[in-house]
Parts: structure tokens; C-alpha cells; sequence
């Protein structure tokens, strides 16, 4: 037996609007909208709860209200690549455009990937063009 990754709840001080800002920057859904949360899922997730089995199903992502801003870098963070036929760096700007910015974490110049941060200050990467 083993857990499915079911979502990852991230803090927000407005749930709605960054739960909006990563539905946009992922071309995904907002699902739920409530005063307790906000649920992005992937446009194709309905679709894939009704002919996969459950531990095949993709995450989704939780936004939950709280008082407090981040203060501290991330213990954890999100790693997110385009496809090879995708232009990264339009990619990267278009991130850039809707409110993220970017992150010095000290990475190299021969870094294969940017730190960006939401509109939030949540930390996440942006890698070198994949195939898969």
C-alpha cells in the first residue's frame, strides 16, 4: 500500500487571489472557493477521478487563509518545467508579468533553473526545458 500525493496546502493571506494567480500561471482550475479555502486542481483532474484509480489521480493545490505574512524562506518548494518545444524565458517573463519575481537563493550562473517567488513570496523553480 501507498499514500497518493493528494495536495499541498499553501498559507495565504488572500487564499482567493493566489489561488487565482497559480490556476493562471499553471492553466489550471479554481475548483473551490471558500472563506476556508481555495482549490486549484489541473483542468483534466475531473476527468482522470472517474477513469483512474485513485493513487494514479494527479494533486491538487489548497490555498488557506492566514493573518500572517511569510517571513522565512520555504522548506519546501515546487519545481516546475516546460516542455523543450516551450520558450523558457517567455515562460519566465510571462511569470515574471503576472506579479512573480525573482529570487537570489545563491545558486551559480551555471544554474539550470530560476527562483522565482509569487505574489505571496513563496519560493518555486523554474527548470531547463523537458521532454518529460
Amino acid at each position: 500500500m501507498a499514500l497518493r500525493w493528494y495536495s499541498t496546502v499553501v498559507e495565504a493571506q488572500d487564499h482567493h487571489a493566489l489561488a487565482r494567480w497559480w490556476a493562471e500561471a499553471l492553466g489550471w482550475d479554481v475548483a473551490i472557493a471558500t472563506d476556508e479555502e481555495a482549490v486549484v486542481l489541473p483542468p483534466w483532474a475531473r476527468e482522470f477521478v472517474r477513469i483512474l484509480e485513485f493513487h494514479h489521480v494527479p494533486p491538487g493545490m489548497v490555498f488557506v487563509p492566514v493573518e500572517h505574512a511569510k517571513t522565512t524562506k520555504n522548506r519546501l518548494h515546487w519545481d516546475f518545467a516546460p516542455h523543450t518545444s516551450d520558450d523558457r524565458d517567455a515562460e519566465i517573463g510571462r511569470l515574471i508579468d503576472m506579479g512573480a519575481r525573482p529570487v537570489d537563493v545563491g545558486a551559480g550562473d551555471d544554474a539550470t533553473w530560476t527562483v522565482l517567488a509569487d505574489p505571496e513570496g513563496n519560493e518555486f523553480c523554474v527548470l531547463s526545458s523537458r521532454e518529460m
